[in-house]
């Protein structure tokens, strides 16, 4: 990532940073980057910034202000990932072949997407994935944040990947893009996108709080599968919990909550961050939050 950040002047250690999306009170986004820069030397405001139900127009009002107020750049979540696509300056390649963004650099009054859900993916993802030629996976949400992972899955070299959505449309797109990179389907079901699988990842917002939901059967789920979800509030979702009491080999939300945010910080800084600081704050706000849940 370090040949595509800005690199910083001696004296350029306060930086303004924040999140774009809704519901987004629960992010741990604001500890891990702070943390990160107070572990440089350097000083990072993260600000949330909730906008529910924004269209187009107003979108482009939220850029403009991220433009023009000192941010270095911002994150981008759920629901906006692919709405902002086409009102930033500059698509990083990445961004360009995805169609979906989740960081925003500002750089000389330009704004330039980039998607860090994919790289931070193909990071977390890797020990899991022991035989890439011979895995097939299922992808379960074809929105932002399942497009970066199918991505990651082909950077690593998975050989069949199975796409289900209830948007049919959607996971027929997504199916397409990556036809060129490797070999991808839309399913006709998630029972479709499970058969013969060796492993699985959510990456729809069905589990994240307050939903309870499942995006998976639990009679689909068995030992002799892997199972992530890129949900982590809760960090333990309805489908890990099943996972897992089926002796499935399991991955939370962390892993990508990290290093997502570990490639967007030298993104927005120019500064390579500490993963492991990263880690100790995200952990500090999950146990924050259910010490709060069991006091309650």
């Amino acid at each position: 990532m370090s040949s595509a950040a800005r690199p910083p002047a001696p004296a350029d250690r306060r930086f303004l940073t924040g999140l774009i999306g809704a519901p987004i009170a629960h992010s741990a986004s604001p500890a891990m980057h702070e943390r990160a820069a107070e572990a440089l030397g350097a000083h990072c405001h993260y600000q949330l910034i909730e906008v529910a139900g924004a269209g187009r127009e107003e979108l482009r009002r939220l850029l403009d202000g991220v433009r023009r107020l000192g941010f270095a750049g911002v994150n981008v979540t759920f629901p906006y990932k692919e709405a902002v696509v086409s009102l930033l300056d500059e698509l990083s390649p990445g961004a360009r072949a995805i169609g979906a963004v989740n960081t925003v650099v500002v750089r000389d009054g330009r704004l330039i997407g980039y998607n860090t859900d994919t790289t931070g993916f193909a990071r977390a993802i890797a020990e899991l994935i022991r035989d890439p030629a011979q895995s097939r996976v299922a992808v379960i949400g074809a929105g932002g944040v399942g497009k970066a992972i199918a991505f990651a899955l082909v950077q690593t070299g998975v050989g069949k990947i199975r796409i289900f959505d209830t948007d049919r449309a959607k996971a027929d797109q997504l199916a397409a893009q990556l036809k060129s990179q490797g070999e991808a389907r839309a399913a006709d079901s998630v029972e479709d996108a499970m058969s013969g699988a060796t492993g699985v990842v959510n990456g729809s917002p069905v589990g994240m709080l307050p939903n309870r939901g499942t995006p998976i059967p639990d009679t689909l789920l068995h030992k002799d599968l892997w199972v992530a979800d890129a949900v982590y509030t809760p960090l333990w979702t309805p489908l890990l919990n099943a996972a897992k009491a089926e002796g499935a080999e399991v991955m939370t939300g962390r892993e990508l909550a990290i290093y997502q945010a570990a490639d967007a910080f030298e993104l927005f800084t120019g500064l390579k961050p500490s993963a492991i600081e990263m880690g100790n704050a995200f952990d500090a706000v999950m146990a924050k939050r259910y010490a709060e849940v069991n006091a309650a």
